[in-house]
């Protein structure tokens, strides 16, 4: 006998949002599966003295920009070459090189180091700029992931995301902690380490603080985290189930799922925990709101209809703005909805035959994408210059991160040796 849909709904997500579990301590590790169909060739030279420098730079930013699928890194040789040094961009247009780049690695008295480079395009034979950036010794490898953000855009018209910072939840033993690292996993740091489930992690607009369903009180609260001063606030401890936070695009607001009725529904909170107020309006199960990128518009799962599907609304309510609408009617069972920084695209989760894949739907036309050959995906999460998508998944056997290029022609995927990772959330732009 099958179990009636609101049950084996529930089932699903309740496995959904315990599924959490790793090794502690450990960096993600990156496994490059899948290039851009074109990629932009360029060499990177050896920084001048970054040999003694407690970081790489020059392979640091090698590593960003292979990692996004649309570079092909072009042999440098072993030869610092600076930003002042004289530089033959015709001989390195010869070796395959489109673009070509210099720096160096300077310690200042003081002990901070002044990261320097620059850019050239060797087709027109002509420079594009570079920066100078100074940080203590702790902060190198956010100075490399800026200059490959600065690369990324100058040779390609979009903004780069190597500077922004990913959240996960990871398990070592009994105990759970959530971790924030940079872009490329490393660098990370245990922002909250718990004996009970930590899930659903969600970044504020300005990247400083992070809300997330925590059970250290044998019942899922919602709490908002300060990442620069670690402090914490109860924004949701209401009867029954608290859980699914999202912010509103200006950081005034939270949208969570609440049982507190009975059956499962959206609301909305004020950022501090004030001002509850009821958005959707059903008797099925309503949950993992997320609001558009206007603020205007709510959208979330919803039974309503009988299978779980996507469906929006009014920032309002359905009260207020009229019944919500539905979205997705490619498959018959749609979960997890994120929408991309331009409003235009919806990831979400479908369940094909049996397995649970990560699609893209074009919501002017809804037009749907499968974008990964995996069977276990779920939260999905967009890159805040919405070319990618990250989420989590299983691979051999094991929880991971993967991260897809809209278009579906870039892979990788981030691991803990030994582990289980999941519940991923990619950060916004750093202001």
């Amino acid at each position: 006998m099958s179990l009636p849909m609101n049950v084996r709904f529930k089932a699903v997500m309740t496995a959904a949002l315990l599924a959490v579990a790793a090794s502690a301590h450990a960096e993600l590790n990156v496994d490059i599966t899948g290039v851009g169909a074109s990629q932009y060739p360029i060499a990177t030279a050896p920084f001048r003295d970054e040999a003694s420098s407690p970081q790489q730079v020059s392979e640091i930013v090698k590593e960003d920009l292979a990692r996004s699928g649309r570079f092909s890194n072009v042999a440098a040789g072993s030869t610092p070459i600076s930003e002042t040094d004289s530089v033959d961009l015709g001989s390195w247009k010869v070796k395959g090189a489109d673009a070509f780049v210099g720096g160096s690695v300077t310690r200042l008295p003081n002990g901070d180091y002044d990261v320097r480079f620059r850019l050239y395009d060797t087709v027109k034979q002509q420079s594009l700029g570079g920066l100078s950036l100074v940080s203590p010794a702790s902060g190198l490898r956010m100075s490399a992931h800026k200059i490959s953000d600065y690369i990324y855009q100058k040779l390609l018209g979009v903004r780069g995301v190597f500077a922004t910072r990913l959240s996960y939840v990871i398990r070592t033993g009994g105990r759970y902690q959530l971790q924030i690292s940079d872009s490329d996993g490393k660098d990370a740091k245990v922002a909250l380490s718990s004996p009970e489930p930590i899930i659903s992690p969600a970044w504020s607009p300005d990247g400083t603080k992070v809300a997330y369903v925590s059970f250290e009180k044998q019942k899922p609260i919602v709490y908002i985290h300060d990442l620069p001063t670690g402090n914490r606030v109860v924004i949701s401890n209401f009867k029954g189930s608290n859980s699914a936070p999202s912010w509103s695009p200006d950081g005034r607001h939270v949208a969570v799922s609440l049982s507190l009725t009975g059956n499962t529904q959206v609301y909305e909170v004020n950022a501090d925990g004030s001002g509850l107020r009821r958005l959707s309006n059903s008797s099925g199960i309503d949950t993992e709101p997320q609001f558009s990128a206007d603020g205007q518009s709510i959208y979330f799962t919803s039974d309503r209809g009988g299978q779980p599907q996507i469906y929006k609304m009014s920032a309002q309510g359905e009260s207020a703005g009229g019944p919500a609408q539905r979205v997705t009617f490619h498959g018959s069972y749609n979960t997890s909805p994120r929408i991309s920084p331009d409003g235009k695209e919806l990831a979400y989760i479908s369940r094909i035959g049996g397995a649970f894949k990560l699609y893209v739907q074009d919501l002017s036309t809804g037009d749907a994408t499968g974008l990964t050959d995996t069977t276990r995906d779920e939260s999905p999460s967009f890159a805040a210059n919405g070319q990618y998508i990250l989420y989590a998944t299983y691979v051999g056997g094991r929880g991971v991160l993967a991260a897809v290029s809209v278009d579906g022609t870039s892979r990788q995927v981030l691991s803990v040796s030994g582990g289980n990772v999941s519940q991923p959330s990619w950060g916004p732009f750093m202001q």
